[in-house]
């Protein structure tokens, strides 16, 4: 489960996929894949979130690691690779990495 706050020392990689309406499904079907097979698994993983666009042009992955460190080691696992090509094949992928600065919550 994702915890956004300042609190949390984490590393936020937010990854905006382009993807035409017709594939955005596959996409989702991809990175939920890609993350219970492999992702979860490799040292550093916190959380993983997708969000697919109400008009189907566009996918987000919302991802905690445990560092910046943790993040880059996950690239350069060969187990990943394979999932990365799927991806590109039907999107364009544009990642940045976060730290979280504000949150606010409803004061209920």
């Amino acid at each position: 489960m994702a915890h956004i706050g300042i609190d949390q020392p984490v590393v936020t990689m937010v990854n905006v996929f382009t993807v035409e309406p017709a594939n955005q499904q596959k996409l989702v079907d991809i990175l939920i894949e890609a993350t219970d097979a492999v992702m979860s698994k490799v040292d550093g993983f916190v959380s993983a979130n997708i969000h697919a666009s109400l008009d189907g042009t566009r996918v987000v992955n919302y991802a905690q690691w445990k560092s910046e460190e943790h993040f880059t080691a996950m690239l350069q696992n060969p187990e990943v690779h394979p999932h990365f090509g799927e991806v590109r094949a039907i999107a364009t992928p544009e990642r940045h990495l976060y730290k979280v600065v504000y949150t606010e919550d409803a004061h209920v």
